[in-house]
């Protein structure tokens, strides 16, 4: 297990996707979480449900660690030159520094020389690899169940929801197989693509080849989605992710409260019946999909029973089985699948 330091500064939690995703699902040791706003807190003060940390300002005042993880998900995915005297005490400690951005840090000549000097490896986890190809229409053919889990929104829960349910899968006995295809998932389950970083040509490819990988030796694949069908910047993704998975079932991910899609103020979300229709309408020709169920992100929610009847909420509007899977437990989605 590798013990780990998260940078998170100004983020954490609400905003530190990454971190928070490390925190409850990887089987990293997390030593340090480093916010300048929480130094001296625990994480468990501010997310209850995940491995506790002692909050610090800085890398300096971290632990031994093995690696930093840039824990932030920032839209574009941009280096924050704020960041920068943290990952220099890393690679200076001879850490490996391990970032999800679109900015690699491998290709910064400071931080390249000073990988070199300390011999601390750099990781940029959204790097596409080599050979990928156009999509041959092949994932349909694999004999385990595919699901794959859409959103209203980006940043709604999508990775969250197939973890949560490939957990309950494998508990149940089910041979499941999560199937990442971005930064933290990857860095969650050690291999994936980061299908957002990729040539738009390859990105149904690159997903088919995880589908190949694993889909004659699983029962079920819980394919992690991306962005949504009707968002401004990042719809193209996600039609991507449909094509080439070729899911047989899909799951609505959503946030409670959002009305518009996330950083586009001027475009708000249709109703969420409008979606089973979006993406059963676009998957139909390929490979036929089916809407099996929602799931609802009630993180903003204080009280149970205020998060319970907005579940019921969303589970009338949809007409189908829902839940939060991290509040409430992933079941009522895994029997709908079953």
């Amino acid at each position: 297990m590798k013990r780990v330091a998260l940078l998170a500064h100004d983020q954490f939690p609400h905003f530190a996707k990454t971190a928070v995703g490390l925190l409850r699902y990887s089987t990293f040791d997390v030593a340090a979480v480093i916010d300048r706003g929480h130094a001296g807190e625990q994480v468990r003060a501010l997310l209850p449900d995940v491995q506790d940390a002692p909050i610090v300002a800085r890398m300096e005042d971290a632990p031994e660690v093995d690696a930093l993880v840039i824990g932030i998900a920032n839209v574009g995915g941009g280096f924050d030159e704020a960041w920068r005297p943290d990952v220099r005490a890393a690679l200076k400690r001879g850490c490996t520094v391990m970032a999800g951005l679109h900015d690699f840090l491998q290709d910064d000549p400071e931080f390249a020389a000073l990988a070199e000097e300390h011999g601390a490896p750099i990781r940029d986890v959204r790097r596409p690899p080599r050979g990928l190809t156009v999509s041959q229409g092949r994932a349909r053919n694999v004999p385990a169940t595919v699901v794959l889990t859409v959103g209203t929104d980006c940043a709604v829960g999508k990775m969250t929801v197939a973890l949560e349910l490939t957990r309950a899968a494998q508990a149940r006995g089910e041979r499941a197989a999560f199937i990442p295809t971005g930064q933290t998932g990857i860095m969650i389950a050690g291999w994936g693509h980061p299908i957002d970083a990729i040539v738009s040509d390859f990105v149904s490819g690159a997903v088919e080849q995880m589908i190949l990988e694993k889909g004659h030796d699983h029962d079920w694949l819980f394919v992690e989605g991306q962005g949504s069908i009707i968002h401004p910047a990042y719809s193209a993704v996600t039609c991507g992710i449909l094509h080439g998975a070729m899911p047989d079932a899909l799951v609505l991910c959503h946030e409670a409260g959002r009305a518009h899609s996330k950083g586009f103020e001027d475009f708000p979300l249709p109703d969420p019946p409008a979606y089973v229709d979006l993406y059963e309408g676009l998957a139909r020709p390929l490979h036929p999909a089916r809407m099996v169920g929602g799931a609802l992100n009630t993180h903003s929610i204080a009280h149970d029973d205020d998060a319970r009847a907005a579940v019921q909420r969303y589970t009338h509007a949809l007409g189908l089985p829902a839940t939060d899977p991290v509040r409430f437990g992933p079941d009522a989605l895994l029997d709908a699948l079953s």
